[in-house]
């Protein structure tokens, strides 16, 4: 990226520094690859966010790299009697839910716990997707499969729960399939803003942020601007176009960059912790912790509450998204949710703010990736 700020000039030297070491390489590897422990900088963010100390913080961080390798070779010891999955702080181990004690052991000898369900994932992900065909009243959040209460969840705004169409589109749902209901304190947003001082990139009046690199750009969030746009960067001169946008529906886009600008394998921690290298995109479990980075409220953590989520803004619902607990403000849609090293999404929306909390939502970055065919930058 074209950068002379003091956090810019960190990533410019931090990409040297990655030039520099594959000069030392061996068939073109790293003749070391050090991994460090986490820096005392994202142990503080932890410590913040979530409530943890430091010690609690870097154990938690390598049980949930554990569990994030044990997920998918899980699912597959499943089968056909897999209902999800998630991450568990108090065991710290994942928790594998199915409807047949046949695979009990198998899943159980990978290093997961396991828990018998009535219903497969596969079964509650086809009533989800009759939801998704229905159309919701602005008093309905939003809606996800969630593994722990083995149901699809519908989300409805506390002050509007009681509301004739809030109510009927929640019957109707019950006749599709097995559905809970949960409550939120406000409708969700996007987080787009108007034009103001900080780190953002602006298409016409608006400010969003960067998401991750990819190799001849970066992503971001569609809902910032459509297909043709252009894009001014941090100092205001030319930067890029977009080069596709999905909103609503989905909520990403793809930004291509011009020759005075490069990519990098890096998401700024904005002081509060060190630059973080991103270093791949394998998918966090539900119930791991995760950060998030955005040009108006920086660097912010909490946990992932639930995937593949029918987000209902005032423009549409977008559907697959992933919840947070993470809080997050205008200017920060489409900003880097990462976890540990590995690259998880971009800022949608949300409620709330960072001063009294909230919750956000952010769109997987492979799904991106595989829409596009973009290749992520890594270190």
């Amino acid at each position: 990226m074209k950068h002379t700020t003091p956090v810019r000039s960190a990533v410019a030297a931090l990409t040297l520094a990655l030039s520099l070491g594959s000069a030392g390489t061996a068939n073109g590897a790293p003749l070391t690859e050090p991994r460090p422990s986490a820096s005392d900088g994202l142990l503080d963010a932890l410590r913040r966010d979530l409530g943890l100390t430091p010690s609690q913080a870097e154990e938690r961080l390598r049980a949930e790299k554990t569990a994030t390798a044990v997920e998918k070779p899980a699912r597959q010891a499943a089968g056909a009697a897999y209902g999800g999955s998630w991450y568990e702080p108090t065991t710290e181990r994942l928790v594998v839910a199915l409807t047949d004690r046949t695979e009990e052991a198998e899943v159980r000898a990978l290093g997961a716990d396991t828990r018998i369900v009535r219903h497969t994932e596969a079964a509650l992900d086809r009533t989800k997707a009759r939801l998704d065909t229905l159309s919701a009243p602005t008093g309905v959040a939003g809606w996800h499969v969630d593994p722990r209460s083995n149901s699809v969840v519908i989300t409805v705004v506390r002050a509007e729960q009681e509301a004739p169409a809030v109510r009927a589109f929640v019957e109707k749902a019950r006749g599709i399939g097995p559905v809970t209901t949960a409550e939120t304190a406000d409708a969700p947003r996007t987080y787009a803003a108007g034009t103001v001082g900080g780190d953002p990139y602006y298409t016409g009046n608006v400010r969003c942020s960067i998401g991750f690199s990819v190799h001849g750009g970066f992503v971001t969030a569609g809902h910032c601007a459509r297909a043709g746009a252009a894009v001014r960067g941090w100092d205001g001169s030319a930067m890029g176009t977009f080069q596709g946008s999905s909103f609503p529906g989905d909520d990403y886009a793809y930004v291509s960059v011009h020759s005075g600008w490069w990519t990098v394998p890096v998401v700024l921690g904005w002081g509060t912790v060190p630059d973080r290298l991103v270093r791949g995109s394998a998918e966090a479990p539900v119930g791991a912790s995760i950060c998030r980075s955005g040009s108006t409220t920086r660097w912010h953590c909490g946990a992932v509450l639930a995937k593949n989520e029918t987000v209902n803004y005032s423009q549409g619902a977008v559907h697959q998204m992933t919840k947070t607990s993470v809080c997050a403000e205008g200017g920060d849609s489409g900003g880097a949710f990462i976890s540990g090293d590995q690259a998880q999404g971009v800022t949608s929306g949300g409620w709330g703010n960072c001063s009294s909390g909230g919750e956000t939502w952010f769109q997987p970055v492979n799904e991106i990736l595989g829409r596009y065919g973009l290749t992520l930058h890594t270190a």
